[in-house]
């Protein structure tokens, strides 16, 4: 499956091989000057993930465009990290991530929200597999400064278990207690 949309030399394009996922997240060509004229190189930024919470970004440069995809892609599946999701869907909890100028804040997000997301980002959790998550950037809106904020807010990210077990608590003293339903309060009071 190859989709291609270009719009203002940005790119999005994901493909599928090896149950991998990957993201085209944007070209650029720089022009370099030279005696005979002018050589253009391509720069590509590219996010890779299993959908199933592993994921990963890289970047490569060449004189034409595929090789830089293919370098990008490269380097992203070797930089793959795994990030823990609530239900297989969201985060377990709010984080923010900041890389340079770009500040970025993820917040865990309830079933059918989906993904409210800026471009960058968006691409990002499409691959990581997350469904229902809310997501602002400030500060830099350039497509390596937000990824790479992005993946410093997904590094932060912790479990329930991976909290209980630093703390030496159980998940149980981490979650606090889940009151029961309104319902079933007004039960034993009829019943009593």
């Amino acid at each position: 499956m190859a989709r291609e949309v270009k719009e203002g030399g940005r790119a999005g394009r994901e493909r599928e091989n090896d149950d991998l996922v990957d993201k085209l997240v944007t070209i650029n060509r720089v022009a370099k000057v030279v005696k005979g004229g002018r050589r253009f190189a391509f720069a590509a930024l590219v996010v890779v993930g299993d959908q199933r919470g592993r994921v990963g970004f890289g970047s490569g440069k060449a004189r034409e465009v595929p090789e830089a995809i293919r370098k990008a892609t490269e380097q992203a599946k070797k930089s793959m990290i795994r990030v823990p999701m609530k239900e297989g869907r969201t985060l377990h909890h709010d984080v923010q991530g900041c890389f340079g100028a770009g500040k970025v804040i993820l917040r865990s997000a309830e079933a059918g929200t989906g993904i409210i997301a800026g471009g960058p980002m968006r691409a990002v959790f499409e691959s990581l597999g997350i469904n229902d998550v809310v997501a602002k950037s400030t500060g830099s809106r350039n497509p390596h400064n937000m990824v790479k904020a992005t993946f410093d807010a997904l590094r932060r990210c912790a479990s329930p278990r991976v909290v209980a077990a630093r703390r030496g608590k159980k998940v149980s003293e981490i979650l606090g207690r889940r009151e029961a339903p309104a319902n079933a309060q007004n039960a034993e009071v009829v019943n009593g």
